[in-house]
């Protein structure tokens, strides 16, 4: 039922979101060197590995790392790149990650191949089991402002509560959200 609702809720955004998708790829090739899209190594279904796609926000030089972990962040960001990280729109070209089955409309977010500590303690929990989401319950309680071991409880929750109605929840949060912009840091 997931998966159908998933391809449904991918194909109709994509038709809605395809000629901003097309803006914001512009926008991005004409404001920074490189390509538009950034495929990042992503922990998938059962920790396997994956390429996810993301509108590029960051310089072509920047180190393969979490955004956290950079010492300035702010200086490795595109022209259009903040904003986009801010209104989230950085992560349409997952849409197509979910169509593939890579992904999942709600989930935990797929973390870095490098982040070892998130990877390790959602792999003691189980967390592992599920398909990483374009959004998810740590998503829409903190984001980027959670230390792991919270974001992994909040992933743990999710993985014992999962159902099509906190899905819904989860999906309703994320929208009002990403329209007030509200929890990225960077």
């Amino acid at each position: 039922m997931k998966r159908i609702f998933d391809i449904g809720l991918a194909v109709c955004a994509l038709l809605i979101l395809g000629a901003p998708m097309l803006i914001v790829a512009l926008a991005v090739k004409l404001t920074s060197r490189g390509q538009v899209l950034y495929w990042s190594d992503r922990v998938g279904l059962d920790n396997a590995l994956f390429k996810m796609p993301k509108f590029r926000t960051m310089r072509t030089d920047t180190p393969a790392v979490a955004t956290h972990l950079l010492a300035d962040p702010d200086s490795f960001i595109t022209p259009v790149g903040r904003f986009l990280r801010k209104s989230s729109l950085d992560e349409l070209p997952q849409l197509f990650s979910i169509l593939k089955g890579d992904m999942s409309f709600v989930g935990p977010r797929p973390a870095l191949f490098n982040q070892e500590d998130l990877i390790r303690m959602r792999t003691l929990k189980g967390v592992q089991r599920i398909t990483p989401g374009l959004t998810g319950w740590a998503q829409v309680n903190g984001r980027d402002e959670l230390p792991i071991p919270v974001k992994v409880d909040f992933d743990e929750y999710y993985l014992k509560k999962r159902s099509i109605g906190l899905d819904l929840k989860i999906l309703f949060i994320t929208a009002f959200q990403a329209l007030a912009g509200k929890g990225v840091k960077h």
